[in-house]
């Protein structure tokens, strides 16, 4: 009986051993150096996670971005822009109101293909400001004009201002590339998260409105779901800078229509006619699993993807080339990708 009992203490001590790891949250993958060096910048410049601030907090909170100029200025790197493009500020109209747009130039004589970009930060926080370094690095690789557009942000504005200014920042490009030495018959759409998912939706709204298409989709981990018990977010549920908290805080309030494909496109019934794709993932990200189940829908459709993962990095890491030789390698696989769709269809 001692001998039988020692057993069975012995089989629920493992039992609750393994209970107790199981309750364990998960950790995330581990970050190159470079990634890691970005990381430890944004930890020291203090900021409040951002789930228990109000939007106006949130906004002043510190960026990966000023994470980035950290680490350069650590470097002894100049952390001013990069030059060879130049930039131009103007206000249009959307049906929300007047929201502004940045046109990044490259060198050169032009007329240049466009691209129509949307910054990331949830639909709630962030402008062209904090991404600047994506435009411009994708004006410059790409040999396009980057036009930037800062959309009416929630909880002010909700779902769907973000993706009506989107379109209108896409269709006030078709109508006036030639003003400023663009080319009307090559504009594509791209952003990073928040921004991705309104580049796809404006392909959605243009396939809908059978608007002219955007000859090709840069989706950057773009938000697609609100799936949260996809394997990424349990993997990266607690990962920074972006982790599980963070979303719901941002989709609560985007205030979006859970059931549109308007607001979670990987819920449309049909991804059929879009143009082409290039989604770039990153694996330290709780938005890693549904940026796989697009491209792979996109592909399931007929819709031509190229689907790229980088290991040890982080969600935000695109743009971030001066620091991180990933984004770098990112940033060029985008140009790339952008190039080819553009001279598809000059030919």
């Amino acid at each position: 009986m001692t001998r039988a009992f020692k057993l069975l203490a012995t089989a629920f001590g493992a039992m609750l051993y393994t209970g107790v790891l199981a309750a364990e949250p998960a950790q995330p993958p581990k970050a190159d150096k470079h990634m890691q060096k970005v990381l430890d910048a944004l930890a020291s410049l203090g900021g409040k996670p951002i789930e228990n601030l109000s939007p106006e907090e949130a906004r002043k909170q510190p960026t990966p971005a000023d994470a980035v100029k950290k680490v350069m200025t650590n470097m002894g790197k100049d952390t001013a822009p990069e030059a060879g493009v130049t930039v131009k500020s103007m206000m249009i109209k959307g049906p929300t109101g007047d929201f502004p747009i940045y046109i990044y130039s490259p060198e050169g004589k032009g007329p240049f293909p466009i691209m129509v970009y949307y910054h990331g930060g949830g639909f709630v926080i962030a402008d062209t400001k904090v991404y600047d370094a994506s435009p411009r690095a994708l004006a410059k690789m790409a040999k396009a004009i980057i036009v930037s557009a800062d959309y009416h942000r929630a909880p002010e504005n909700k779902f769907p201002a973000a993706p009506n200014d989107a379109f209108a920042a896409y269709t006030w490009t078709l109508e006036h590339a030639k003003e400023f030495n663009g080319d009307p018959t090559r504009v594509a759409v791209g952003g990073e998260s928040a921004g991705g998912n309104l580049a796809t939706v404006v392909s959605l709204m243009a396939r809908e409105k059978k608007a002219p298409m955007p000859v090709h989709q840069l989706l950057v981990y773009p938000v697609v779901s609100d799936d949260m018990t996809q394997p990424s977010y349990v993997t990266n549920a607690n990962a920074k800078p972006l982790n599980k908290p963070m979303m719901e805080w941002f989709f609560k309030h985007y205030g979006a229509d859970p059931s549109s494909p308007m607001a979670l496109p990987l819920k449309a019934t049909s991804l059929k006619g879009l143009p082409s794709a290039t989604i770039i993932a990153a694996e330290i990200d709780p938005l890693l699993s549904e940026g796989k189940a697009y491209a792979d829908k996109l592909k399931n459709d007929g819709v031509q993807v190229t689907y790229k993962e980088y290991a040890g990095v982080t969600h935000e890491f695109f743009g971030m080339g001066a620091v991180v030789p990933k984004a770098k390698e990112a940033e060029q696989f985008a140009a790339n990708a952008l190039k080819k769709a553009f001279a598809k269809k000059n030919n």
